[in-house]
């Protein structure tokens, strides 16, 4: 794994801004525009989401709707691993398989083609954020339903108390930035 100090760290939380009450009252959103903004942030980042997989054989990178595209195409790139979308309803042109799950401050659903992922691809998984662990969690169902392997999750933020590493029990999950 790459060196990882103390002080890169407090770099990259130093590039999350917090917007409370957003997008809800109640909800401390840690917004990462910042972070994608400063190149050398935005290059550290991906660069510690995708080294604890690089042996791992990865075939496919896929990542959920929004944000998580933009680290999971990132993540792909580094690992040399094909990119797959998990989109939000009604956005994919071909036949689709959907997952409902529960968010912090809601309900969603996210669909995938049903040929993206092929039996036996081993699947790396890649989101912004792990809060409750719903997304990840439908996106992980998702993927084992046409029967990929998932061989990790990778996050960069975690919010430790929402406890979303309880509905990913059993998973490989890595987390760059933690918050209490």
């Amino acid at each position: 794994m790459a060196d990882v100090n103390d002080y890169s760290l407090a770099r990259l939380k130093k590039l999350v801004r917090e917007i409370p009450d957003f997008p809800h009252p109640g909800i401390l959103f840690r917004d990462i525009t910042p972070l994608l903004r400063d190149p050398g942030g935005l290059s550290l980042a991906m660069e510690l989401m995708a080294q604890p997989y690089r042996d791992q054989r990865v075939d496919v990178v896929a990542g959920a709707e929004s944000r998580g595209f933009i680290f999971a195409m990132a993540v792909a790139s580094k690992l040399s691993a094909g990119f797959v979308p998990i989109r939000k309803p009604g956005r994919l042109p071909a036949k689709a398989r959907s997952a409902d799950y529960s968010l912090e401050y809601g309900k969603n659903s996210l669909e995938i083609h049903e040929d993206a992922i092929s039996p036996g691809n081993r699947v790396l998984l890649v989101d912004d954020l792990l809060a409750t662990g719903g997304t990840m969690g439908a996106c992980c169902k998702l993927v084992e339903e046409l029967g990929g392997e998932v061989v990790g999750t990778a996050f960069l933020i975690e919010l430790r108390y929402l406890n979303g590493r309880n509905l990913l029990q059993g998973r490989n999950i890595y987390t760059v930035l933690q918050y209490d």
